[in-house]
């Protein structure tokens, strides 16, 4: 098992919007990509699960021409409340750095 951090050359998040984040997990080469989306470790489900939402709330897919997988999730607090701690989404990426992939 190897952790995603480990295998993505990226993963960053930001607003995609002042309501949604977005995600993206790139990748250096077509093998390591592969790898992950065969694994099918990181997927709806997997990022529900880690954002706390229910997977009907998140937006996915694989970018095959890119490498990369993207997902997009609604933000816990919109952008600019009181309650936002992260206005430009950017910190939002961590919980996604352990997930282990076969």
């Amino acid at each position: 098992m190897t952790q995603l951090a480990e295998l993505a050359r990226l993963i960053r998040s930001k607003n995609a919007g002042p309501f949604e984040l977005t995600f993206d997990i790139m990748f250096e080469d077509a093998a390591t990509y592969e790898r992950v989306k065969r694994s099918g470790a990181v997927s709806r489900e997997a990022i529900a699960t880690r954002y706390n939402l229910p997977a009907n709330e998140v937006k996915f897919f694989y970018c095959d021409n890119a490498y990369a997988i993207k997902a997009s999730i609604p933000r816990p607090f919109f952008q600019g409340d009181l309650l936002d701690s992260d206005g430009h989404g950017g910190q939002q990426y961590a919980p996604l750095m352990d997930i282990e992939i076969p």
